[in-house]
């Protein structure tokens, strides 16, 4: 095989349409646009927002500012004075029991509200840097557990 050998592979080059050539090209006369009427001008049609003069659709809707993140994740704020009195490790399933949280599986996060006058081991998907420093302070431990939203039902 040579260079002058090489060949587009069949079907992937396609003739571009020559219209208004004649009947015999199959968009000839009219050229596919139909007859008369704005379409069928040259520069015709109209803009993209224009309805004929009715009202557009973007002015029918109602007015909304913003967007809605779609991949937001919505954290449950626990602060420390709720965790304060509870005994032994703190995790999402403790406070489920304990009735701080209505569900073990949503994400939480540890906010500052409050003092911790004992070490407590506690687990959960986010903390603030101030609540970490309050445990810490206290001789406890704050560990980030990770969040899957497909299995965390959030």
């Amino acid at each position: 095989m040579k260079l002058h050998d090489l060949r587009p592979v069949p079907g992937s080059k396609k003739r571009r349409m020559r219209k208004g050539r004649g009947i015999a090209a199959g968009k000839g006369k009219t050229a596919g646009r139909g007859t008369k009427g704005q379409n069928a001008r040259s520069g015709g049609g109209v803009r993209p927002y224009f309805e004929g003069g009715q009202l557009p659709l973007v002015r029918r809707l109602p007015y909304k500012r913003g967007f809605r993140n779609r991949s937001r994740i919505e954290y449950v704020p626990v602060n420390l004075e709720r965790i304060a009195d509870l005994e032994g490790e703190v995790t999402p399933e403790s406070l489920a029991d304990a009735g701080i949280v209505k569900k073990a599986t949503l994400p939480i996060v540890i906010l500052a509200d409050g003092e911790l006058d004992r070490p407590l081991t506690v687990r959960a998907h986010r903390f603030s840097a101030a609540a970490k420093a309050k445990i810490e302070a206290a001789g406890g431990v704050a560990e980030v557990l990770p969040y899957d939203r497909e299995i965390g039902g959030g």
